[in-house]
């Protein structure tokens, strides 16, 4: 029995080596490091380039059906973070986004951008507050069980997110900072 069992875990070793873990990395941006021009927004005091960063992932979790993007600031000073950018319905094929995706520029046909916290759909860059500490800007694609979401370019972002987590197979992030 005892031979049985450390051939069993042997076995899920094996497994477990071989599987790799979902991934994401960017060209334009850079885990811990501060995003730039290209990525502040342009409007509420700020005067970047407001252009969503390349994306790609890689080693999605079996059985993965579509994609999510998000970038999402939770040190917004508003009690609940802030939601820069939500894009779903990804067909499955994709690895990734080009740079500008968020701002209509290659998004896949079927991908959905809904409301962010500025009130549209599409990127809106970061812009926090003059002098406060640097924010963090979250960036993750989500790995979803189901083919699209049933939600369309109005959703608020609370919605998208209750989506996303209801639907979720995994998740692979950047995080970037920004401060003016």
């Amino acid at each position: 029995m005892s031979l049985l069992r450390t051939g069993f875990s042997a076995l899920l070793l094996i497994s477990a080596c071989h599987s790799q873990a979902f991934e994401l990395s960017s060209s334009d941006i850079h885990d811990g490091q501060p995003l730039s021009r290209a990525q502040e927004f342009n409007s509420f005091g700020c005067q970047g380039r407001n252009l969503s960063p390349a994306l790609s992932w890689q080693h999605a979790p079996a059985g993965t059906k579509s994609f999510a993007v998000t970038m999402y600031d939770p040190d917004a000073p508003t009690g609940s973070g802030w939601w820069h950018w939500l894009a779903f319905n990804i067909p499955a094929s994709s690895s990734g986004l080009p740079a500008a995706a968020g701002n209509g520029r290659g998004l896949p046909d079927g991908a959905v951008q809904s409301r962010t916290d500025f009130g549209g759909p599409g990127f809106g860059g970061a812009c926090p507050p003059v002098g406060d500490k640097p924010h963090r800007y979250i960036f993750t694609v989500h790995a979803l069980k189901v083919e699209k979401l049933d939600l369309d370019s109005d959703a608020m972002p609370a919605l998208v997110g209750y989506m996303l987590h209801a639907n979720r197979l995994g998740s692979a992030s950047l995080t970037a900072t920004y401060a003016r």
